[in-house]
């Protein structure tokens, strides 16, 4: 008789590949006769319990490959890739700042802070291209390292080359190729980018939807298209849609209500943003 798959590993830095593929699991509270609604669990990831966890270790890689990282680790963040190069600098010996606009939730400032990390709050109200240049010049002066999550193709490369292969593979196993539409919120872009570009051009009829905060809504992990993401405009998104943080809120309660599992706010707004576009 086979032995079962045990997830054992020789150390932390092994997880982040380790653990993947993250689960797809099928939600059937947004299931029904005519359609089947599937979500992949990327909380599963180990550092930040986020999806961020892929880009964050795919440009640390190539960086540490390419000869180019230092002692120190500077970034503009607001949340999850913060925290997951905070856990990956740990664990490969680095000093990480994480520079956050004004408004980050308190959650994160501690999280970042309980691994070690050194917390600069800017005056920024959210992250755009001035705060990005400013965060990259001070990593210059000081030595240090700046990844730029926000234009490193390393970024989009990790989904393009990993996270869509990954779920196409799941699909296909389920028998369930091609998929008719992947929502997936728009951050730096790199994700639902990386997505656009790998499933039409293998299946050409599946339609991607992003999801962004409306005007006046701040939703960690998602923005608007105001802030020029740099790979959003180089595939092909069939529709956007907004979504409040009120909505996002209500998008978390009803998936933890129906089906047993806590998500964030971007993940809240991806599934409203289903849940609107459905009727149609």
């Amino acid at each position: 008789m086979p032995k079962e798959k045990v997830n054992v590993f020789n150390s932390t830095l092994d997880l982040a590949t380790g653990l993947w593929p993250t689960p797809l699991v099928k939600l059937n509270s947004l299931s029904d006769e005519s359609i089947e609604v599937w979500a992949k669990l990327e909380f599963f990831n180990p550092y930040s319990r986020s999806i961020k966890d892929r880009p964050v270790w795919n440009m640390i890689m190539k960086a540490v490959k390419k000869g180019v990282m230092k002692k120190k680790l500077y970034e503009a963040t607001s949340g999850n890739v913060g925290i997951s190069m905070a856990s990956l600098a740990n664990i490969m010996g680095l000093k990480f700042r994480a520079y956050l606009p004004a408004p980050t939730p308190e959650s994160t400032i501690v999280l970042l802070r309980l691994l070690g990390a050194e917390v600069v709050i800017t005056e920024y109200n959210s992250i755009d291209q001035e705060m990005v240049t400013y965060v990259s010049e001070i990593a210059y002066k000081e030595n240090a390292t700046n990844l730029n999550q926000f234009e490193n193709d390393d970024n989009f490369e990790a989904h393009y080359r990993y996270t869509a292969p990954e779920l196409d593979e799941q699909l296909s196993a389920l028998n369930k190729t091609p998929p008719s539409g992947i929502f997936a919120g728009v951050g730096t872009s790199g994700h639902i980018a990386a997505l656009s570009k790998y499933f039409k051009s293998k299946y050409g009829s599946t339609k991607i939807y992003g999801v962004i905060p409306a005007k006046g809504s701040t939703i960690p992990g998602i923005k608007r298209l105001e802030t020029k993401p740099k790979w959003f405009f180089k595939v092909e998104i069939d529709e956007v849609e907004e979504v409040s943080l009120e909505e996002a809120i209500h998008g978390c309660i009803y998936i933890a209500r129906r089906e047993g599992i806590l998500i964030g706010l971007s993940s809240g707004a991806v599934t409203k943003a289903f849940l609107k576009l459905a009727k149609t």
